[in-house]
């Protein structure tokens, strides 16, 4: 508890975009968030009071850190699961627990459990040698390799169209699990909160496009999404939260099939890109619903505050040119209703800088305007 303001301390681990965008959320709620950054210059270091630097991977930093905190929890996967269970042992509460988050953290242990629990998955196998990439590919056809931990954004992710493709990650020792590639008609998500007594939240379906295996856009209610398919979709989330005991947000990542199936493809356990529209199109943003379920507040309403709502994301484009303050000049000269979202990165080309969001009747003109912006920050470039 903060004594100046008699509200919870909530801990972060990880200090980029979503621990920054969690500290403006916390800021409204008069919640004290504290940040443990890799380096001073992480976005949310940069703005955050409470920023301690060290590495979630050094159990002591993580203790001094925790210490004082109501709860801890995460902005990405990548703290070890014995030490999230030795926070816990210590007296720290941590959300979402070991068991949990390890789901989103080993793409086999996801896929098991998914499994077991008669829930919607492409075909998969665990594979270690080649004769057994040999079977599977026989069985199924082209597949999708996949590191088992460690991967995101497209890393970690190889096409296997026949045997040798998989032999030189074998070779190096890379853990693989191969699945099915999908006929996509297109990849949706379903954003969902629960908290730990056990109340769920379910925002609106949502289309993501991917280029390179990086988030572009997000569109919000997926269009063409018939009202069923939508509600079913919100279900399998919030049943999935509930049977893995997540507390927090949860993104599971769909695959829409050519012939209108959902299978899962990822799950996050943590505010995701995927609901980053929510700052402004929704009635609470997924950040603030994150500190909610955290603290077991009650959780707030999901719907949409505009018909139609586009996010794309800033990913660096060309250094050369003018700056991004100019850039920011014409943007909002030009499209005064955009908002824009800067993390306060260093550029580095393809890396995600910000993102736009656009709001208003029609899905079309939405998604056009957070394109052309978006591509104006990174570019400067193009007519915006």
């Amino acid at each position: 508890m903060d004594t100046r303001t008699g509200l919870p301390v909530v801990g972060m681990v990880g200090g980029g975009q979503l621990a920054r965008m969690t500290h403006q959320a916390a800021i409204a709620l008069g919640q004290s968030l504290r940040v443990l950054a890799a380096s001073p210059d992480d976005g949310a270091a940069l703005v955050a009071a409470d920023a301690m630097i060290g590495d979630h991977t050094d159990l002591d930093a993580l203790l001094r850190f925790a210490k004082g905190c109501d709860v801890v929890t995460f902005d990405h996967e990548h703290v070890p699961t014995e030490h999230i269970r030795a926070l816990v042992e210590h007296g720290v509460t941590v959300y979402p627990g070991a068991d949990a988050l390890r789901h989103a953290q080993d793409k086999q242990v996801m896929r098991a459990r998914l499994a077991e629990l008669g829930l919607p998955v492409p075909a998969w196998r665990r594979v270690t040698t080649l004769g057994e990439v040999d079977e599977f590919l026989g069985a199924h056809g082209p597949a999708v390799a996949k590191a088992i931990t460690g991967g995101y954004d497209g890393r970690g992710v190889w096409p296997v169209d026949a045997v040798a493709d998989a032999a030189p990650l074998l070779d190096r020792g890379v853990n693989l699990i191969l699945e099915e590639r999908v006929p996509l008609r297109r990849e949706l998500a379903a954003l969902v909160a629960r908290s730990p007594w056990g109340q769920a939240a379910a925002y609106p379906v949502v289309q993501t496009v991917q280029q390179n295996g990086i988030c572009v856009e997000v569109l919000a209610p997926a269009p063409g999404l018939d009202e069923d398919a939508a509600t079913a979709a919100q279900e399998l989330a919030i049943r999935i939260a509930t049977e893995l005991d997540v507390v927090g947000l949860l993104a599971v990542e769909l695959f829409e099939r050519t012939d209108g199936s959902i299978l899962i493809n990822e799950l996050a356990m943590r505010p995701h890109n995927s609901g980053h529209w929510t700052i402004e199109g929704a009635r609470t943003s997924q950040f603030e619903q994150h500190l909610r379920a955290v603290l077991d507040y009650p959780l707030g309403d999901t719907g949409l505050s505009a018909p139609a709502v586009a996010m794309a994301n800033v990913l660096g484009g060309r250094p050369d040119g003018m700056g991004i303050d100019e850039r920011l000049h014409h943007l909002f000269a030009a499209d005064p209703g955009a908002r824009v979202h800067l993390y306060g990165k260093q550029f580095r080309p393809g890396r995600k800088l910000g993102h736009v969001t656009v709001l208003g009747e029609d899905m079309d003109d939405v998604r056009l305007r957070a394109q052309r912006a978006a591509r104006w920050l990174a570019d400067g470039i193009g007519e915006v």
